[in-house]
């Protein structure tokens, strides 16, 4: 459940918010009090998305949800660098593919049936951690590997370094997945 121990959303608010972006399920602003809230387009969207979000809240990959109302959440503030934008600058480390395994293998134990994620979803924090945004889907699509967070990766040149540390970490897990992202970026090329 929502924590209620925060300010109630006053729709005044909006009026002094900032727009962060619009994407397929929703519009995101950022509220006076750094919180998030999500407005989403349609139902189903908001309650696919709230019922990850309830479930894993508290979790540290996932922003905590403050309040939910008819058509949209407040929530945590994720800040941080865009996954995709921190690689460019930095490139691919042990520390951060680290991490990024550490995440996969969480949303393993969390029973998702959508092992995956895009690479604009993870937001890079100061401390090198990492947080999620966009949850919708991972109890309803089945994936049992991360094809979108490879091809970004296969994209800004960093899978193979990605696939070096997985081999390094967990030698069974690179045996499982390797042959599924070659197979996978293969047919994208071809």
């Amino acid at each position: 459940m929502a924590d209620k121990s925060r300010n109630k959303f006053n729709p005044n608010d909006l009026r002094d918010s900032t727009f962060l972006g619009r994407g397929n399920n929703g519009t995101v602003y950022l509220l006076p009090n750094h919180n998030v809230i999500k407005v989403f387009f349609n139902n189903k969207d908001f309650e696919d998305e709230y019922s990850i979000l309830e479930r894993v809240n508290g979790n540290k990959y996932f922003p905590r949800i403050y309040e939910i109302g008819a058509n949209y959440i407040v929530r945590e503030c994720v800040d941080g660098e865009i996954l995709s934008n921190y690689i460019m600058e930095h490139g691919m480390n042990k520390k951060l593919g680290h991490n990024i395994i550490k995440m996969l293998k969480e949303f393993e134990k969390l029973k998702f049936t959508r092992i995956d994620i895009r690479c604009r979803d993870i937001f890079v924090q100061p401390d090198g951690s990492l947080k999620v945004i966009d949850s919708k889907g991972f109890y309803s699509n089945e994936r049992d590997f991360p094809q979108h967070l490879s091809k970004g990766l296969y994209h800004f040149g960093v899978l193979d370094s990605f696939l070096t540390i997985l081999k390094e970490e967990d030698f069974n897990l690179y045996k499982e997945w390797f042959p599924k992202i070659s197979s996978y970026i293969k047919d994208r090329n071809s």
